[in-house]
């Protein structure tokens, strides 16, 4: 059970990372949206090879998948409909457009975006050890995240210490729902493993469609859509590899 908490604060941290550096270091837009490209790339690859399959072939092609991805993208978005109303719409945005939003509703937005990935490391703990394709997506993936709002928050007033307390707050929030991934599914049926996992599945396509992907061409432009497909690549290769 510790071990599911371990996994998903490790993965987590990697917003620590990701915010200490771009305090420290001045990240240019363009830069900035070529990393978000590539780690959403990273993050679809593992949607398509490490959930939705995983899923499939848990499921037995009983219909638990499809029901999963709509459930998933329906509670997603009507949970970031939600928070962007309470003022955390630019949670990710690097522009410092976080200022008009509430510091709750930035926070709650960033653990919206975070908890189906820290749920599915704790499910692959409990099948038998964590998935390294998925760790290195999510881990990957959380490092553009963590520059693009740590820059807009910066912009916007934030003190160096209050981002990177938010940071914390979510890597431990984040740990806890992978050892809620743990614990509560650990009777779990083939049925219900296979609705979350493409429950996550769905969310985390949702939010790459709103969020990630539309600040990465805004800032990257058209060649967003290369390092998009490196980063499925090679999050395949870690995935075929396994």
């Amino acid at each position: 059970m510790l071990e599911s908490f371990a996994w998903g604060f490790l993965a987590a941290s990697s917003l620590i990372v990701g915010g200490a550096f771009a305090l420290r270091r001045n990240v240019g837009n363009r830069t900035l949206g070529l990393i978000m490209g590539f780690g959403g790339g990273v993050l679809i690859s593992a949607v398509a090879f490490e959930l939705v399959e995983e899923a499939f072939n848990t499921a037995g092609g009983q219909g638990s998948v499809a029901l999963g991805l709509f459930a998933g993208s329906a509670v997603f978005f009507a949970g970031d409909t939600l928070i962007a109303r309470m003022g955390g719409a630019d949670r990710k945005h690097s522009g410092g457009r976080q200022a008009e939003g509430s510091a709750l509703a930035i926070v709650l937005g960033i653990v919206l975006d975070g908890i189906p990935e820290s749920i599915v490391l704790g499910l692959t703990v409990l099948e038998g050890g964590v998935s390294a394709a998925f760790l290195v997506a999510v881990t990957l993936s959380n490092v553009p995240e963590a520059i693009a709002a740590t820059s807009g928050l910066s912009v916007s007033g934030w003190a160096g210490r209050r981002i990177l307390g938010l940071w914390t707050i979510v890597a431990a929030v984040s740990a806890l729902a992978a050892l809620v991934g743990f614990a509560v599914f650990d009777s779990a049926s083939a049925n219900t493993v296979a609705f979350v996992l493409s429950f996550a599945g769905g969310a985390i396509l949702t939010m790459l469609a709103d969020t990630m992907m539309p600040e990465a061409y805004e800032h990257g432009g058209k060649l967003v859509g290369v390092v998009t497909t490196f980063g499925f690549a090679l999050a395949f290769a870690i995935s075929a590899l396994e």
